[in-house]
């Protein structure tokens, strides 16, 4: 789908949410925003509270009104559409816009927390790169402590993945290929589909989520341990960050450090998900000894060598600040 299509797609929508803001206080300001993932499952879910809570909280000062999510705009494109301000707001992986921002693929590596970023001044350079090279202001992220996983429809003898066909997205790429797979890119919306015909044996999904998709009625298998770490990072036009009062800049900071404070929760999202996943059938393969050796230090070697073959020095600030 091309970026034009894609613009005449919102335009309706986003008409209609100037027409809403329109009728607002005069010094009351409405972003247009979207979201990659379908609205109500898990990784919509904390950039949706996000909306409520500056909604809510910022009443005549500023609101935000999603326009639509996968349905009107593919996931792979929000990253554009942001950065070019077709919508002003938007929640994505950064694995969603590599094609914009190639050192991106290094968010999912860190080791430790948001806080810890901003804290370390990590956050700094992530948002930096991001209003560089993206024309966006890197507003903050969730997705922290939930982890990476395997799942299958046959089972796995070890670290290997030759002779498996696997649905993979940038986070994953350069591990499973190192660890021998066939790999197929597709939307998170074919996924269903390619499980159902055989067309992959498996796929790469956070933790939490694969339910909420369905996809655990063609998922027979979850590869333990996790690897990486999630991100979903909420992302703001540049243009139209600048435009803002430092009243409404404020808003949505203080809104985001709200929203960072739940990652928190994922501890305990973890293992109720893990529980729901083991009633659904799902069994968990356990990689031990040198096998889960070869996977995790394959995941993190694989990660960092693909990010410091795109820019060695900054990788290496990144990696630094991301332990």
């Amino acid at each position: 789908m091309n970026r034009k299509f894609v613009c005449a797609t919102l335009a309706a929508a986003l008409v209609s949410g100037g027409l809403a803001a329109g009728s607002a206080a005069a010094d009351e300001v409405t972003l247009r925003g979207t979201t990659a993932f379908a609205q109500g499952t898990t990784f919509s879910r904390p950039y949706e509270a996000f909306v409520e809570w500056i909604n809510e909280n910022g009443k005549g000062v500023l609101q935000i009104q999603t326009v639509g999510g996968p349905e009107a705009m593919p996931p792979f494109e929000v990253g554009n559409a942001v950065s070019t301000g077709v919508v002003d707001i938007a929640n994505v992986t950064a694995a969603f816009y590599t094609n914009i921002l190639p050192m991106g693929d290094a968010l999912k590596l860190a080791e430790n927390t948001i806080q810890d970023q901003r804290a370390n001044g990590c956050y700094d350079k992530i948002d930096a790169m991001h209003q560089e090279q993206m024309n966006v202001k890197y507003l903050g992220r969730t997705g922290d402590h939930i982890s990476f996983h395997l799942y299958l429809t046959k089972p796995l003898a070890g670290a290997d993945l030759s002779g498996l066909t696997i649905r993979t997205t940038p986070v994953y790429q350069a591990m499973f290929e190192k660890l021998g797979a066939t790999l197929i890119r597709t939307p998170p919306g074919d996924v269903y589909t390619a499980l159902e015909r055989g067309t992959i044996d498996g796929y790469g999904w956070p933790i939490q989520g694969v339910l909420d998709l369905g996809w655990d009625e063609q998922t027979k298998y979850r590869v333990d341990p996790g690897f990486y770490q999630v991100d979903v990072d909420v992302l703001v036009n540049l243009d139209r960050w600048q435009s803002l009062s430092d009243e409404q800049r404020a808003l949505l900071e203080k809104g985001i450090a709200w929203l960072e404070e739940r990652n928190a929760e994922n501890l305990n999202i973890n293992q109720a998900e893990a529980a729901k996943q083991a009633e659904a059938g799902i069994e968990v393969i356990e990689l031990g000894g040198g096998d889960k050796e070869k996977w995790l230090n394959t995941a993190r070697d694989a990660g960092w060598e693909k990010v410091a073959a795109i820019d060695a020095d900054t990788a290496a600030a990144l990696q630094s600040c991301m332990r």
